[in-house]
C-alpha cells in the first residue's frame, strides 16, 4: 500500500473507538479519514442510533471539511474498529459526487490490500450529465 494511504489509514484507527453514548446510541466503530486536494486530513466516525438520525464516518469526516471551507477530496478511508478497511456506502458515495465537477475522480480504498476505485466507477450508472 502506498504511503499516504497508510497514513490516512493510521489516521482513521486513530480515532476509533465504540462505545456506547446512551441506551439509544453507539459510536465509533467505523472511522473514516478524508484528504483534500490542498492536502489537508479530517476525520470522522460514525454514530448508530435506534433511529435514522445517525451518521456514517465518511459523511462525518466530510462534514467537518465543509465547516472547515473545503470542498475538493482527493482520498478517502474507512475502516471498522478490527482494522479491516471497508468501501463507502452508497449513501456516502452519492454525497461526494455532490462535492463538485471532479467529484467523479476521488480515490477511495477498497481493501487493506491497497486496492483503490475512483468514485465515479463505483457509480457505473450515476448520471454523466448535468
Amino acid at each position: 500500500m502506498k504511503l499516504i494511504w497508510e497514513k490516512l489509514y493510521k489516521e482513521a484507527m486513530n480515532v476509533i473507538n465504540p462505545h456506547q453514548v446512551s441506551s439509544t446510541m453507539w459510536v465509533g466503530g467505523v472511522a473514516s479519514a478524508v484528504l483534500t486536494k490542498k492536502g489537508n486530513i479530517y476525520t470522522g466516525i460514525c454514530i448508530d442510533t435506534n433511529s435514522s438520525l445517525g451518521m456514517c464516518a465518511e459523511r462525518n469526516a466530510l462534514s467537518t471539511m465543509l465547516t472547515h471551507g473545503e470542498n475538493e477530496v482527493d482520498k478517502v478511508v474507512s475502516v471498522y474498529k478490527d482494522g479491516k478497511v471497508i468501501p463507502s456506502c452508497g449513501a456516502c458515495r452519492e454525497f461526494m459526487m455532490h462535492l463538485g465537477e471532479d467529484a467523479g475522480n476521488i480515490e477511495i480504498l477498497l481493501d487493506n490490500e491497497g486496492k483503490i476505485m475512483k468514485l465515479i466507477d463505483s457509480l457505473p450508472e450515476y448520471p454523466r450529465y448535468k
